[in-house]
């Protein structure tokens, strides 16, 4: 089979036909030249109407998927238009977007590839450059967004992201809705304007049809979702607020070992914080043993520990009036604990007790915890790229991974 009639089956072109495909570069690539049909106009660029050629210009190559491992060129001497409403324009050729050397097949191939393998591993197995691989992601990216369908979002979810170091934050916004979890937007910074830019752009319609808005207690986001999303049921997240209980029970046991050494009791605390961290049913033997040793005594790591796990018994309960009534007994119990981090915890629970309850009345349905699992997602994909250092690389390479994003309707599909 000729490499012509390849073309012509998964790269058609109506007003171009193939030439004879040649060895070229001592038989490391293969070059195809394309000429115009005969009589046919070329097409503006500006408008996309057809014009008159007005005259030619330089010969242009473009990178197309490679064939067997072989590089494949396609080579056109480009035609300018006379336009009768732009003027003499660069004609629009079908296989390539703008002055991009490559065409829109090998950008939509390497974009496939760039979902899977970091952006250098891409450049050099299929013979490109990071530069090559970042603008076909990013044409990619500003295809599917100018493209995404965003009217069925009821569920959203709202997160920060440490990115490089130092307190460098990025806001996430994610649809959490059931059969679509997806990255919405991404922002610098973790501010209220962070967040509220996203609701305003997409405007006050859109923003009453929301449902529900899970969130941390990071007070600007708290904010922006209470103005801007009005009907929306804004259910704080789970993973955060036992891991400030943690924070608190950590804090009672780093103090008490501190004054229990000092007293003279060295080792009565030791190589218990996991034990205490850590769900009983994913303690080890040996730390199982230990933290009944531990608990044999009466300490205020003891009192801490017990008000955590107590605390959990908050997610069993099905109706808004018995997890209220549970939650403000907790309270009671730990303001009486005279646990200093715990009786912290307790007045941001009680601050936000509306909130917290917001989980039961949503049926439990809907919580941070997908979240966390796109955020992870995130993190792994910032790694595997051994860092970013560009805020707007960082952006192409989050929406392309997580946007499920529309891509450019094209006929081979390579898988």
């Amino acid at each position: 089979m000729l490499v012509k009639s390849i073309l012509n089956r998964v790269e058609k072109n109506k007003r171009f036909v193939y030439g004879t495909a040649r060895w070229a570069g001592n038989g490391k690539r293969i070059e195809v030249p394309i000429e115009p049909r005969k009589n046919s106009l070329p097409i503006c660029s500006t408008c996309h109407r057809p014009g008159a050629v007005y005259d030619h210009l330089g010969l242009r190559m473009f990178d197309y998927v490679p064939l067997w491992g072989i590089a494949v060129v396609f080579l056109y001497v480009m035609r300018r238009v006379k336009c009768r409403r732009c003027g003499v324009k660069v004609e629009e050729v079908p296989w390539a977007t703008g002055k991009s050397p490559l065409t829109r097949t090998f950008s939509l191939f390497l974009a496939m590839w760039a979902k899977r393998l970091s952006w250098l591993e891409v450049a050099v197995c299929f013979g490109t450059t990071w530069n090559q691989v970042r603008e076909a992601v990013r044409w990619v990216v500003e295809y599917g967004l100018a493209h995404r369908d965003l009217s069925d979002v009821r569920a959203v979810g709202v997160d920060e992201m440490q990115i490089g170091h130092g307190q460098t934050y990025v806001t996430l916004v994610y649809q959490i809705d059931r059969g679509m979890r997806r990255l919405l937007n991404v922002a610098r910074d973790r501010t209220e304007d962070s967040l509220r830019g996203f609701f305003r752009t997409r405007g006050d319609a859109w923003c009453r049809k929301i449902r529900f808005v899970c969130s941390d207690m990071w007070k600007p986001y708290l904010n922006v979702i209470r103005e801007e999303c009005k009907k929306a049921l804004n259910v704080l997240d789970r993973y955060h607020l036992v891991a400030n209980l943690n924070k608190g029970l950590d804090e009672v046991r780093r103090a008490e070992a501190k004054r229990l050494a000092g007293a003279g009791f060295h080792g009565v605390l030791d190589k218990v914080k996991y034990c205490f961290l850590k769900r009983p049913t994913n303690l080890t033997p040996n730390q199982r043993t230990r933290l009944d040793e531990v608990l044999a005594h009466d300490l205020k790591s003891v009192r801490a520990y017990m008000l955590k796990e107590s605390f959990q018994m908050l997610w069993a309960y099905e109706t808004v009036r018995w997890a209220t009534w549970f939650l403000r007994k907790w309270c009671a119990r730990a303001m009486r604990s005279r646990l200093a981090p715990i009786k912290r915890f307790a007045r941001s629970i009680r601050k936000h007790e509306d909130l917290i309850l917001n989980w039961f009345r949503a049926r439990k349905e809907y919580s941070c915890g997908v979240v966390e699992g796109l955020n992870r997602k995130a993190n792994l994909i910032t790694r595997r790229s051994y860092g970013l250092r560009e805020y707007d690389t960082l952006e192409l390479i989050l929406y392309h991974t997580l946007g499920h994003l529309p891509v450019p309707a094209h006929i081979h599909g390579f898988w």
